[in-house]
């Protein structure tokens, strides 16, 4: 186990959290932040497995985490509740947990999801709506429970509900959220949220996953928009992956952006400055969700002063993700491939 400071020299704490939960090789090792309270969302959604705020005002608080922590250290075995459609889909993702020796409840709807969550250890949620609404507040009274050090794992499967993905994004309350739309791509984040080591896969399981991990094949040929006031910017971004055989487009404004996407919206990945003059990136991306033909378009945030409550604004804002400069540049091609690859 290790346990972080996230505020670390030149905000170091964040670069070590996210390279360790983005590498096959280390991201099994559980992580405890101890940060300020305005950290807690980015910490946990970042792979972070509990959280303590500072200050450290009882030894109280400090022991019940690091027992979660022994708890879920001491378990052999996770369990993984699936809320899908019986069918062949369904069948295959549950004979392929189990073979990772991953224990499997079924959901049959919300109410079966409730009563599992209120009385069994549920160490990861799989939700796939099926044409049925599943709004995320149907789960929040079985998890009033949960430590506030944790939060519950939660993979959408295949939504095609934007508006209902959106209101599980601002659940981030309680939710730590990933979006897949490919049976490797849930099982690449089902198994981050177990913190599963790489060395206990097979051979298949783990090349598989490394190939969606570094290959830049999904990147190749994609079509991405940089919005960003400095030019400089905008030209080491825009190198950095047309090396990676993308195709970019850049603006340096929101306004411009805006009318670009109005009159050709076909880009499949957004990187939003946000310290920008007059229009500034929130209100670009507000302006950007409203082109019916990019409300399903992957927009990552980039700031350069991270302040508190940054990240929400984005996220509220129609944000997909949140990067912080100077950027990490692998951590944004997995960032990109990420969202390029559901």
């Amino acid at each position: 186990m290790i346990t972080l400071d996230i505020f670390l020299p030149d905000m170091q704490g964040w670069r070590v959290l996210d390279r360790l939960k983005a590498e096959l090789a280390t991201r099994h090792i559980p992580v405890c932040v101890v940060s300020t309270d305005d950290s807690r969302v980015r910490a946990l959604d970042s792979g972070a497995i509990a959280f303590i705020g500072k200050p450290l005002t009882s030894r109280d608080s400090v022991d019940k985490a690091i027992e979660g922590l022994r708890n879920f250290i001491a378990r052999q075995r996770r369990q993984v509740m699936l809320l899908m459609e019986a069918g062949a889909q369904r069948d295959d993702v549950v004979a392929r947990l189990a073979a990772a020796d991953v224990a499997v409840l079924l959901a049959e709807d919300v109410d079966h999801v409730c009563r599992i969550l209120s009385a069994e250890t549920v160490d990861c949620l799989v939700v796939q709506p099926n044409g049925s609404a599943v709004p995320p507040d149907s789960f929040a009274d079985a998890l009033e429970q949960r430590a506030i050090s944790q939060r519950m794992p939660v993979v959408l499967y295949e939504f095609k509900d934007m508006a209902l993905a959106a209101q599980w994004r601002r659940r981030d309350d309680i939710f730590a959220l990933r979006e897949a739309r490919s049976t490797e791509r849930l099982l690449d984040y089902v198994y981050f949220f177990l913190h599963r080591n790489a060395v206990s896969m097979s051979p298949d399981e783990r090349e598989a996953l490394e190939e969606l991990h570094s290959s830049n094949r999904i990147l190749e040929g994609r079509k991405a928009l940089i919005v960003d006031d400095d030019m400089r910017n905008i030209f080491a971004l825009t190198s950095l992956l047309e090396d990676r055989g993308m195709v970019i487009v850049s603006h340096d404004n929101g306004r411009d952006a805006v009318s670009a996407l109005h009159a050709q919206p076909n880009v499949e990945a957004i990187l939003m400055d946000i310290m920008m003059p007059e229009m500034d990136g929130i209100d670009t991306i507000r302006e950007i969700r409203q082109i019916p033909a990019c409300r399903d378009t992957p927009i990552i945030a980039v700031t350069a002063k991270a302040m508190k409550g940054d990240r929400e604004k984005c996220m509220e804002a129609g944000a997909w993700d949140y990067l912080s400069k100077p950027v990490d540049t692998e951590l944004m091609l997995g960032c990109l491939r990420g969202w390029l690859s559901r």
